[in-house]
């Protein structure tokens, strides 16, 4: 499949696994689509106002997240409702094990550098693969750092909601990207 992604879609992968300090997820994809710049996905972004103090903002959002292990903020409101805590949990476990206990990074394991070593976790995967869809789905014969927004987008969790806060949405990227970039997105996933 890799051999269909653009240079810019292959950018965004090389850059997801450099920001990763372990296994590759949805949220170093996002990440490495914000250090990109002159392709589709980073003027849909800039389009979106996803630029300057917006960037560093929905990188904080993400940071936040993995510190909770990765659960949404939804996932978050739902234990509450429960009575968990899940900031506390966090404090907590971070108290006994150091800042970052729960993000799931396993330092010092060879991940990180595009030396293939950097595995792609379940999420990441199933991104690239809706990738996948989307472009198809489009009649378009390569894959793009757009589609990989689009399916950033279009596949539930917390790299979506993160996007969504920031005004980045299926429905604000087809108006954005234009070109059918709406067409078959539904039945892609």
């Amino acid at each position: 499949m890799f051999e269909r992604f653009t240079k810019d879609a292959r950018a965004v992968v090389r850059g997801a696994v450099e920001c990763a300090s372990g296994d590759v997820g949805a949220e170093h994809l996002v990440l490495a689509l914000l250090e990109r710049e002159g392709s589709r996905a980073s003027f849909a972004l800039g389009a979106l106002g996803v630029n300057g103090e917006r960037k560093e903002s929905v990188r904080r959002a993400l940071g936040e997240a993995r510190r909770r292990a990765g659960l949404s903020q939804a996932e978050t409101d739902a234990l509450a409702g429960l009575g968990i805590d899940v900031t506390e949990i966090v404090a907590r476990v971070e108290e006994a094990h150091g800042a970052g206990a729960m993000s799931g990074d396993r330092r010092g394991r060879g991940g990180g550098r595009w030396s293939g070593r950097g595995r792609f976790g379940k999420d990441a995967k199933e991104v690239l693969e809706k990738a996948l869809r989307v472009a198809v789905a489009r009649r378009d014969r390569h894959i793009g750092d757009e589609h990989i927004l689009l399916a950033l987008v279009l596949r539930p969790g917390v790299s979506a909601e993160v996007l969504a806060d920031h005004g980045v949405t299926q429905e604000a990227l087809v108006r954005v990207l234009g070109d059918g970039a709406g067409e078959g997105e539904a039945r892609a996933g």
